[in-house]
């Protein structure tokens, strides 16, 4: 049974461990990979934002959790919505099979309908990301041109889901 909770410092090992070993995965494909950001994107544990999925002791996935849109990103009226946006959502490929990047979606998408928003919104900067994240029943709403890349947003309605049926427990709240 998976668990979302939030990362503390004492979590800061163990996502290290997990974004080094999907940077190998990436790397073995020939994708690009966060490895210089290693240090940086894990030390973000004790930040009060990122959450991870635990199996048991095992943190198999993270996201960062956000209550503002970031400005560039959402128009005023946009921002004035209340969401949550996801951003630096990683995993562990060996639990590939369990789809731990879809349910760290879904329960954002359950805890923004259980707090009262309306989205969950995402950025992206890969068009196989935006398929995949398709898959998870984002939309894609609008796309932007950055200085980093082609930036690709995508958003899905916020609603309750029956996290136990995925195979989670009932969610903390963000």
């Amino acid at each position: 049974m998976f668990t979302m909770r939030p990362a503390t410092e004492t979590d800061v090992a163990g996502v290290a461990s997990m974004i080094t070993a999907r940077c190998g995965w990436q790397e073995k494909r020939g994708l690009e990979s966060w490895r210089e950001m290693v240090a940086e994107l894990a030390g973000q544990a004790g930040t009060g934002s990122m959450w991870v999925l635990v199996d048991g002791g095992r943190i198999v996935g993270c996201t960062t959790v956000m209550t503002q849109a970031p400005p560039k990103d959402w128009t005023p009226e946009e921002a004035a919505e209340p969401a949550l946006y996801l951003f630096t959502t990683v995993t562990d490929p060996a639990y590939r099979e369990h789809k731990p990047g879809t349910l760290i979606a879904l329960w954002a998408v359950d805890q923004a309908a259980r707090q009262g928003r309306e989205w969950v919104r995402r950025g992206c900067f890969f068009p196989e990301l935006v398929k995949y994240y398709q898959t998870q029943g984002f939309a894609l709403v609008k796309e932007q041109d950055r200085s980093a890349g082609h930036l690709y947003l995508l958003a899905r309605r916020a609603e309750r889901l029956d996290l136990g049926r995925l195979g989670m427990m009932e969610p903390s709240t963000v």
